[in-house]
């Protein structure tokens, strides 16, 4: 996560601008399913503008360096995989919901907290999927699952921690504003997960 906070300080204009994208796709999209419920499924509409937004993080990770024709280039090579990843991430969401209401509502509250963890563990483990979907586009969405899903057997701890840190820091930033989160925190997420899931670049120093 330091790692991150220091990309997102030295690239934050361009960060910004394609995460204010992001987040203004999301809010259109919120508002018109407050007007017409059957509307909800424009959220599928933000996957390609946050497929351009892993993607810069991706290519921050790699090389180091980040310029806003990446973003375009993102959206032109992964907005199909976007959407498909924005719809499963729907289903689970909604899903999420629907488990927590039951489970919350009829005082099973052990239960209702076991949802929230899974539900935090889901969460870190789509933002891995979204990461490694992006950065290796060749491959199926299947075969990127199963590796998401080992990284994630294979590193339960720091996965848990990442997960719950970045929960933290998505609270904060909309406790604080709407703006921060829409502008900031997101793209602090995928730049934090994009860290954690990529292997460090290689360099002079490192061969």
């Amino acid at each position: 996560m330091r790692l991150a906070l220091r990309d997102f300080y030295a690239n934050s204009w361009r960060l910004l601008l394609v995460n204010a994208a992001v987040g203004t796709v999301l809010v259109a999209a919120i508002l018109a399913a407050l007007a017409f419920p059957l509307a909800l499924v424009l959220v599928v509409a933000v996957g390609p503008f946050a497929a351009a937004l892993v993607h810069c993080a991706v290519t921050l990770v790699r090389t180091g360096n980040l310029e806003l024709g990446d973003a375009l280039e993102g959206l032109r090579l992964h907005w199909r995989r976007g959407l498909v990843l924005a719809a499963s991430g729907c289903v689970l969401a909604l899903l999420a919901v629907v488990a927590l209401r039951a489970y919350g509502g009829s005082g099973l509250w052990p239960l209702a907290f076991l949802s929230s963890y899974v539900l935090v563990l889901l969460g870190i483990y789509g933002l891995v999927v979204w990461t490694l979907g992006v950065a290796e586009p060749d491959r199926s969405l299947r075969s990127i699952a199963h590796e998401a899903a080992q990284l994630s057997a294979t590193r339960p701890g720091a996965t848990l921690v990442l997960g719950l840190g970045l929960l933290v820091v998505n609270i904060v930033g909309i406790a604080t504003a709407v703006m921060p989160f829409l502008t900031l925190t997101i793209a602090y997420t995928f730049l934090a997960v994009a860290h954690f899931v990529l292997p460090p670049p290689v360099t002079e120093e490192t061969v």
